[in-house]
């Protein structure tokens, strides 16, 4: 550009086109200026203004190609028109202030006043800016059609990427609609099933340690004050460690497989004494055993949409093979026999199992309903165990005592809690579990001394995102009935590929 088109600008442009021409004033001493004079200043004055005339239709000839290469770059604005009263520029033709009265459509200058350079006198209609395709690379794509649920398009001028958070936002809300939220697991089933073409592997480690006390009475009273027999305390203490190593993928983005291989190590002591023998010395029994247990394999499925203010609904199939050392495998400390009479020995295992002993299937409902800032979840459960035929216990000597056909109780169980998000790593599960053991059979009939058996933990848990692709959970339990474990403490570490 010109340099004193540079220094023009359009401050200068409006001057020239809008200030009066400056003509010869008569001097004070001008009565002594002859008429040669005056005709050389007009002269000289005519000649100024031809090339102030040249210089404008210069500017007038950049301004139009500069608008005519805005208007390849932004079709959609008239950016070019906003920044200068000169909408249609034409080059001043006749008189040297020959001023253009009107645009190429027919709108006139005073028309176009207070209009922001609107061509057409209309207020302007704001359209989303387009990027220019020498910085795209790409043809301009024509503006994108709102939506009724989508939020408004912001005015002209914003970046694009101001402009496409709205709909990112929507996007992602869109994905995320159908994903449960995410919780402390505290208990065995996930709640959040993992995306089709994710694999989690969690290596996982549990303790739980248990102790219980029986008294037995061998004998008679004659009154409730006088007993004639034996009087046996018995105290056990369990602890029980197992290792496991679970994997899980997605079939799709509302089903998963899981296949679960755990290692059980397992310790009993059975501190036993004979009150009324005239001994006061306590027998101890100790027992151990480490070895695989039961492999299990599971499927979980979304069965609904879900999403805010709507609760998401899992069903889930779970198998439990009996690959762990059963429990009619180990030698229990008796001589042929451990029931009837002349039975010597304790009847205690001398090695512990590390399996149930009994093909299970089980089938649960797992229920999470968000709730700002909480997340509820619950699941209902049963279990049944299948039935085995010509039962032998191994006893010492190698001798097999049969048991005929033993059918274990069913499990029903429920569990209910609640998870609380206390920052974008860490959360925080509260929850109870219960589960309700009928009684076993032997041969059809329901064995002596055999009762339904309640056992209910308080579980709390607490999770920690390490990195995007791992994390660890953290869950303890407190026993609350006789039978349940005292204690049990379990870590997750899911690592997601």
């Amino acid at each position: 550009m010109h340099p004193h088109v540079a220094r023009l600008g359009a401050a200068g442009l409006a001057a020239a086109f809008l200030a009066p021409p400056v003509l010869a004033q008569p001097s004070e001493t001008g009565a002594g200026i002859s008429a040669q004079e005056q005709k050389n200043e007009l002269l000289q004055l005519k000649n100024e203004l031809a090339q102030q005339r040249a210089l404008v239709n210069q500017l007038v000839e950049e301004l139009r190609a500069q608008r005519a290469q805005l208007q390849r770059m932004q079709p959609a604005t008239a950016l070019a028109a906003q920044d200068s009263p000169l909408t249609d520029p034409t080059p001043l033709n006749g008189a040297p202030f020959a001023l253009p009265t009107a645009s190429a459509d027919g709108v006139t200058l005073s028309q176009q006043r207070g209009t922001g350079g609107n061509m057409t006198g209309q207020a302007p209609v704001a359209q989303p800016p387009v990027l220019p395709p020498a910085l795209t690379g790409v043809p301009a794509p024509a503006p994108p059609q709102p939506r009724p649920d989508q939020p408004a398009m912001p005015a002209p001028g914003q970046p694009a990427a101001v402009q496409q958070q709205p709909q990112q936002a929507q996007n992602k809300r869109n994905d995320t609609t159908n994903k449960p939220p995410e919780v402390a697991p505290i208990f065995d089933q996930p709640g959040v099933l993992t995306p089709r073409g994710t694999y989690v592997l969690e290596p996982a480690l549990q303790f739980g340690y248990s102790s219980s006390n029986r008294v037995a009475l061998v004998g008679y009273t004659v009154i409730p004050a006088l007993l004639i027999g034996l009087v046996d305390v018995r105290e056990i203490k369990r602890n029980t460690f197992t290792t496991s190593i679970t994997g899980r993928t997605g079939i799709n983005n509302r089903m998963e497989v899981e296949l679960k291989v755990p290692y059980v190590y397992r310790s009993d002591a059975t501190v036993s004494r004979e009150l009324f023998t005239g001994t006061a010395v306590e027998r101890v029994f100790d027992t151990t055993g480490k070895a695989m247990g039961d492999i299990e394999i599971a499927g979980r499925y979304q069965l609904n949409k879900g999403g805010p203010d709507k609760g998401y609904y899992i069903g889930g199939l779970r198998y439990k093979s009996r690959t762990g050392r059963d429990p009619f495998e180990v030698v229990t400390d008796c001589e042929r026999r451990c029931v009837g009479e002349n039975v010597t020995g304790t009847g205690l295992p001398l090695s512990l199992p590390t399996g149930s002993g009994f093909h299970s299937l089980q089938g649960s409902l797992t229920w999470l309903y968000p709730s700002d800032p909480a997340v509820f979840f619950g699941n209902l459960s049963y279990l049944h165990n299948f039935k085995r035929d010509d039962v032998t216990r191994l006893v010492r000597n190698g001798d097999r005592e049969p048991l005929g056909s033993l059918e274990p109780g069913s499990v029903i169980g429920f569990n209910f809690g609640m998870g609380l998000a206390l920052n974008d790593k860490a959360s925080l599960s509260l929850g109870y579990d219960h589960s309700t053991i009928a009684r076993m059979k032997q041969n059809g009939v329901t064995v002596p001394g055999s009762v339904r058996t309640q056992l209910g933990t308080l579980l709390l848990g607490f999770s920690y995102r390490l990195s995007p692709q791992r994390s660890l959970n953290i869950a303890v339990g407190a026993g609350v009935t006789r039978d349940t474990p005292d204690v049990t403490l379990t870590m997750r570490v899911p690592m997601t590929f």
